[in-house]
């Protein structure tokens, strides 16, 4: 055990006119700390995950959380940016603090507010998270980059439409249960598999139900060392973390591998010892439904070129042998980078204690992982949690 999660925050995922990057920090960070039952003053540090790249323009925003309370002022705080692994990158940065011995208590924060910009600056600064001198060019922005990913995985392993439409259809069934999620709504297989006008193509053999939505919206938690946790109302340890960051650059590797991604869940699993059948959910990182299914060959779930058979005989289902995004995932939970890895770890945390909302809530988890990417698989993130015993 390297920390433990003792209280959490959510708002909603969606589309927020009325927010701003401050008032959604300010109110997950005064939720997480009630949750905890932390005073302000006992924190010890601050880390806010915050990718911007232009949708804001206020940069600099790591001291906007000391905005929810006076007793914040002076402590050490920092802003973290790993693309859309940002969540996740602050999260690990706060358990490195309590690793080290720098810090008893960690608020970390993840925020970002994507829907005021206007949908082409939406894709030019999504692209920043790509290798610019490769892949500044390319049309439709990320979803062409994974538009093209899928592509090549098509042309080497033969047309996955019906996995990939079957991927979109669990998630958005997944995240009717859930009250954060953006997008409520139960699709059905049929309509995530036919091009229509309301599901036209949106890159590559891509369509709308294969991408991940914009979004705004903000989650926080509280990190604390072992001792402290056992003195808190409640806990979730954090068994074992990773993180393996790759080229930026897709031509310098297999971008069908995604070899950081296995490298980080290796390297989890075995500080964990652990093997991933032993896990009783992953929430993985589907920003692209293509995304989701080269991560089961990447987790070790199937072999490579075979990660079809892992949702087609419903291994990842809520009720498969290892379901795949409980919340609904990106897909239907939403994307606000930022705040992603921190959210992922906030529905994990919840799954533990048994307190995820009706209906997303699996029958005895005792063991959650945690995938976080940023970019085309260079920034890779793993978390492993259990339930403080």
């Amino acid at each position: 055990m390297t920390a433990s999660i003792v209280g959490w925050a959510h708002t909603p995922f969606g589309k927020f006119d009325a927010e701003t990057v401050e008032g959604l920090v300010v109110k997950v960070a005064n939720e997480a700390l009630a949750d905890a039952g932390v005073a302000a003053s006992d924190v010890d540090e601050i880390m806010l995950g915050h990718f911007n790249a232009g949708f804001s323009p206020q940069d600099f925003t790591a001291s906007l959380v000391l905005q929810a309370n006076p007793a914040l002022r002076f402590k050490p705080t920092t802003r973290v940016e790993n693309a859309c692994a940002t969540g996740s990158a602050a999260v690990h940065q706060g358990i490195r603090a309590i690793e080290a011995g720098a810090a008893k208590i960690v608020l970390v924060v993840g925020v970002e507010q994507m829907t005021r910009t206007p949908g082409p600056e939406i894709g030019k600064n999504l692209l920043k998270a790509s290798y610019l001198p490769e892949d500044g060019d390319t049309v439709g922005g990320f979803a062409g980059v994974f538009g093209k990913i899928a592509q090549s995985y098509f042309q080497k392993y033969g047309d996955q439409s019906d996995a990939l439409a079957m991927i979109a259809a669990k998630n958005h069934k997944n995240g009717v249960a859930n009250p954060y999620a953006q997008m409520r709504k139960d699709f059905g297989f049929e309509f995530c598999r036919a091009e229509s006008e309301k599901n036209p193509y949106v890159a590559g053999p891509l369509k709308r139900t294969d991408c991940s939505l914009v979004s705004d919206g903000a989650a926080a938690l509280v990190l604390t060392d072992a001792d402290t946790a056992k003195k808190l109302g409640k806990a979730v340890n954090i068994r074992a973390t990773a993180h393996a960051q790759d080229f930026l650059p897709m031509s310098k590797r297999d971008i069908l591998q995604f070899e950081g991604c296995t490298v980080a869940w290796q390297r989890a699993l075995q500080k964990a010892g652990l093997q991933l059948s032993d896990l009783s959910f992953v929430e993985t990182h589907d920003c692209f439904t293509v995304a989701e299914l080269i991560e089961y060959e990447a987790m070790g779930l199937t072999p490579k070129g075979q990660g079809a058979r892992a949702i087609k005989e419903g291994w990842t289902l809520k009720d498969g042998k290892l379901p795949v995004n409980p919340s609904g995932g990106l897909k239907a939970k939403g994307h606000p980078i930022g705040a992603t890895g921190v959210s992922m770890h906030v529905m994990t945390a919840m799954q533990l204690t048994g307190q995820a909302p009706e209906g997303m809530q699996l029958k005895n988890a005792q063991l959650g992982g945690i995938f976080n990417m940023g970019g085309a698989a260079v920034a890779n993130y793993v978390s492993i949690l259990e339930p403080a015993k």
